[in-house]
């Protein structure tokens, strides 16, 4: 690989683009976005209003609204789509892929009809490719406002993975490796159903000490699924895992934990999505874990109660009485 790497990105949402003005730093950038108003506002004002309102993009960043001019030369393609629309446009960017170059995740849930992650559907797609995600404690307007943060870049391939290090390390934007994808990528989607369950405790007045219990269960629990689906039980106590779960569930300008507060205080799932003009990926993998769950015989109570607010009609207080409800184990037991 060449010293200065071209970056191709996928996806002009918060992250997307606050990946994009961090790698531009370091490299070549071109970012594709969808609307062409949005890509003549980058060009031309360094902005990105709708989803970074009052954050100034890095000057050397270009955006396009085609794919193929955002990818043909690219070094690394960075993936910043949704994950239910990602396996779509992986197969639009397809023939504009150039061999063997690595592709990075940046979506943090997984597929609805087959219950896969990121990387297995580009590996579905564009086998050869080295595929890997960025995940970690990442709040878009936080990094963007020049706040200190640390991600990881997991590649099962040591050398790929230090190669694209220096790509997203940035000042105050710490970036470590590791060769766990599966714990990695598991860590980024499962967290985001213990943040709509903190969020909807939030919402209702549940206080401190439930929100430091469910976090705290709410990691043994998604440690719990992902070591079975073979993730490594130490990543999940890391950046990927403890420290995703922790700024997700805490903070108001998470997603997931946004819409969780919404439900807190009385507003339908169907109002909140309406309103919200970015996607929460907890909403749909609340479906894929319980599935996940029951194929791979893992006991997730959090979920579970999470999914019937969702989709049974079950209300918050429901939720926290079903929780109660269950038998206090030992702690280093399963429940």
């Amino acid at each position: 690989m060449q010293t200065k790497l071209n970056v191709g990105i996928l996806g002009g949402g918060s992250w997307g683009t606050t990946v994009a003005s961090l790698t531009a730093k370091n490299s070549n950038t071109i970012l594709w976005a969808r609307n062409e108003n949005a890509v003549r506002e980058i060009n031309e004002a360094h902005t990105n209003s709708k989803y970074l309102p009052g954050a100034k993009l890095n000057k050397n960043l270009k955006a396009s609204s085609s794919i193929e001019e955002t990818i043909s030369s690219a070094d690394v393609i960075v993936m910043g789509i949704p994950s239910q629309h990602f396996r779509e446009v992986l197969r639009i960017a397809k023939p504009h892929i150039r061999p063997w170059i690595p592709i990075v995740s940046l979506s943090k849930g997984l597929e609805l009809d087959t219950k896969m992650r990121m990387t297995q559907i580009i590996e579905e797609e564009l086998p050869g490719h080295p595929a890997g995600v960025l995940t970690g404690p990442n709040l878009a307007k936080e990094i963007h406002s020049g706040q200190a943060a640390a991600a990881v870049i997991a590649m099962v391939d040591k050398t790929i993975a230090k190669q694209l290090q220096q790509v997203f390390s940035t000042g105050l934007f710490r970036v470590y490796t590791n060769n766990d994808v599966i714990g990695c990528e598991l860590g980024g989607a499962l967290k985001n159903i213990m943040a709509i369950a903190t969020g909807m405790g939030d919402g209702a007045n549940a206080g401190d000490n439930t929100r430091a219990a469910l976090i705290t269960r709410g990691l043994s629990e998604l440690t719990r699924l992902g070591t079975a689906m073979g993730g490594r039980r130490r990543t999940f106590s890391g950046l990927a895992g403890m420290g995703d779960l922790v700024a997700t569930c805490s903070s108001s300008k998470s997603r997931n934990h946004h819409v969780g507060f919404q439900i807190g205080q009385g507003k339908s799932l169907e109002q909140i999505i309406e309103e919200m003009n970015e996607v929460a990926e907890g909403v749909k993998t609340a479906k894929v874990v319980m599935e996940l769950a029951k194929d791979y015989n893992v006991d997730m109570p959090i979920s579970r109660e999470v999914y019937k607010v969702l989709y049974e009609g079950n209300t918050v207080n429901d939720a926290f009485r079903g929780l109660i409800k269950i038998e206090s184990g030992s702690e280093k037991e399963p429940g």
